[in-house]
């Protein structure tokens, strides 16, 4: 398996010029602690240790350095289970950090009901506002801020890469988990059917409760023929990749995936926001409130760099020629 990567390139160059912030930190005197709790993936994956290195990474540039003036300790959520979520969030903020990284929206969800003192970063939250989690995102106030990994308008991104790769798809099918998806499931919903309308697709929402519910649904989706799927960006999606990659690989359906991750592994097509991205981003904001800044003054920010991947793999297993122009716009070719 060969990845091609154009970012790899860029990144290097970029890198050549850029000026140290660590030679402009201000090194404060004691022993600084970021607790971090961690959901969507979890803790020996591949993906999690990448997003990590590039956390300390990101860190060390600002003069933070776990030999000398920092320590994180991290915490797992190990599955969409609220009550150990919320368990964790409590664990944590007993210890009293300076500041809690956290990913995705059920633990930022959790931090939020568990604490409104310790300052709190997120990353991976969709839809924090109409979660309840922060007021704006030009003035969140309260005691959370951080970064969000999508746009609704996403939904209808993802239907047409899905039409591109497989333009026979007549049905398409959008599968969420209710309990972790943004929203419900209602976050992605409106331009995903937007563009199903433009597309000539008939849009089909397929809530999910677990793995057995996945096989069902495809079951019933694949009735019929011109059938394709879109997995929504939540945390069940990818706790439960494999097995999701797995089922849709058995049913020999075109699908489109909301992460590069899924695609490494052996999914179609994914599009979404570089998670790892996200993680370098987020540095800065607990940098800021290290030295003494408050989250409700630090605006939640957007995302700003997306993937796109192709498995070609995949694609001649499902006898999908994969136009040329779409090989051209992404980030990874998988062959």
């Amino acid at each position: 398996m060969r990845n091609l990567r154009r970012r790899d390139f860029i990144a290097l160059l970029s890198g050549v010029t850029a000026w140290p912030l660590s030679s402009r930190a201000d090194q404060p005197g004691r022993m600084r602690r970021i607790a971090a709790l961690i959901g969507g993936v979890a803790e020996f994956e591949p993906e999690s240790r990448a997003r990590v290195a590039v956390l300390r990474k990101a860190l060390e540039e600002r003069g933070w350095s776990e030999s000398s003036n920092l320590q994180i300790d991290f915490r797992w959520a190990g599955s969409d289970d609220p009550d150990r979520i919320h368990a964790l969030a409590a664990e944590l903020v007993a210890t009293n950090p300076d500041v809690i990284f956290a990913n995705t929206s059920p633990v930022t969800r959790a931090l939020s009901r568990t604490t409104r003192s310790v300052p709190v970063v997120f990353t991976s939250v969709s839809d924090p506002v109409g979660d309840g989690i922060v007021a704006s995102f030009a003035r969140p106030g309260g005691n959370i801020t951080g970064f969000t990994n999508v746009d609704s308008s996403i939904g209808g991104k993802w239907l047409e890469i899905l039409k591109e790769l497989a333009p026979t798809v007549t049905r398409a099918g959008f599968m969420f988990n209710p309990p972790t998806a943004p929203g419900g499931g209602s976050f992605f919903l409106p331009s995903f059917e937007e563009a199903a309308r433009t597309l000539d697709v008939q849009p089909i929402a397929i809530p999910v409760a677990d793995i057995d519910g996945v096989e069902r649904a495809l079951d019933s989706l694949v009735v019929g023929a011109n059938a394709g799927l879109i997995i929504n960006s939540d945390t069940f999606a990818a706790r439960h990749r494999a097995a999701i990659i797995s089922a849709v690989a058995r049913h020999r359906m075109p699908a489109v995936y909301p992460f590069v991750f899924f695609v490494t592994e052996g999914g179609l097509a994914g599009y979404g926001t570089d998670v790892k991205d996200l993680w370098r981003r987020a540095a800065s904001y607990l940098d800021r409130i290290l030295r003494g800044e408050k989250p409700a003054d630090l605006p939640v920010q957007a995302p700003t760099k997306f993937e796109l991947a192709v498995n070609l793999k995949t694609a001649s297993a499902l006898g999908l020629a994969v136009p040329p122009s779409l090989i051209a716009r992404a980030d990874e070719v998988i062959e």
